[in-house]
């Protein structure tokens, strides 16, 4: 019943806390009055020692008594002290998050700066808000001195997804009290379609060399070259292997050739089967992206308004997962 009791306080308690909090753009600085503080569980049994202790001392009028319980509450005034300055007067700020797929955790790079000539220890970082999983962070902050700690949240959907607010927490250094802060940084991952699983195979087969004749790129033999990821086994250069094994290192050689077009591709949101829905399309055209560029095969891309002419690369990858993941939901 008592622990029912506590836990509606604290879900009120912090509702109410968090009741109108913005994103918080730039540096914060966690000022006196965004630090809250209260007693934990050891510390209320603590305090009620303390007043047991007071009453006995009062009763048998024991000088060592009240010595001993006036120590001991000077001790607690002491810790509330030290624990409240151990999140106090810390400023904070957000650093890089790098775009992931759906379904993958999106990591977030916070900053703890403090500007002050003591260290802080035992500072508790984690992400709040409903479905997510309680995952803390420690951090020791030494004196005049940064720290980062990445915190991860799940990446359930395609856009942009938001980082959840921050809650900083301590009980350095004895425990009996918990002073504890929230933030809301100004910091946002990009969030691509999951890549399709046992996606169909690339549409090759619709490749057209520009002069309309034959396939490209296999007109004259130019060499041999390592084996590359995507390298048709077809193009293995088995001779070369089995002579040039101890110079290559064991490594694989494949037939390089030259002349003729590039094999060139479309991936085309419209041409994909109308019985697919619009998540599942996006899905597959994800996962053609990553395979074009793990293979090698310039591409255009078509998806919307978005219109990209056949090239290949990491500006060309982010560019048509960028439109991918934004692309509107129907």
């Amino acid at each position: 019943m008592l622990s029912a009791l506590e836990h509606q306080f604290r879900k009120r308690a912090s509702k109410w806390l968090m009741r109108s909090r913005e994103v918080e753009p730039g540096e914060v600085f966690l000022h006196q009055r965004r630090v809250y503080i209260m007693p934990t569980h050891p510390g209320l049994m603590f305090c009620v020692m303390l007043f047991v202790l007071f009453i006995g001392a009062i009763n048998y009028n024991i000088s060592l008594g009240f010595g001993f319980t006036f120590l001991l509450a000077a001790c607690a005034l002491i810790d509330m002290h030290l624990t409240f300055r151990n999140l106090a007067h810390l400023s904070l700020s957000a650093g890089r998050a790098a775009p992931v797929f759906a379904g993958e955790d999106a990591q977030f790079e916070l900053h703890l700066i403090n500007r002050r000539k003591h260290g802080r220890y035992a500072i508790w970082l984690d992400f709040v808000g409903e479905g997510l999983p309680n995952v803390d962070q420690a951090a020791d902050v030494a004196a005049l001195s940064t720290h980062s700690v990445v915190l991860s949240t799940p990446a359930r959907q395609r856009g942009w997804l938001a980082a959840p607010r921050v809650r900083l927490q301590t009980r350095f250094p004895l425990g009996l009290l918990r002073a504890w802060s929230y933030w809301q940084p100004d910091a946002r991952v990009l969030v691509y379609p999951q890549p399709e699983e046992n996606a169909p195979p690339l549409p090759l087969s619709e490749a057209e060399k520009k002069d309309g004749q034959g396939q490209a790129g296999q007109d004259d033999f130019a060499g041999i070259r390592n084996y590359q990821a995507g390298d048709s086994l077809k193009r293995l250069a088995w001779r070369q292997i089995a002579k040039l094994d101890v110079d290559l290192g064991g490594a694989l050689v494949t037939k390089y050739f030259e002349g003729g077009a590039a094999v060139e591709f479309a991936l085309d949101f419209d041409r994909l089967p109308n019985r697919l829905d619009q998540e599942l399309k996006l899905s597959r055209m994800t996962r053609w992206v990553i395979e074009a560029e793990a293979r090698g095969v310039p591409y255009a891309f078509r998806l919307g308004d978005t219109v990209l002419t056949a090239a290949l690369g990491p500006a060309h990858r982010e560019a048509c997962l960028h439109a991918l993941a934004m692309y509107p939901e129907t």
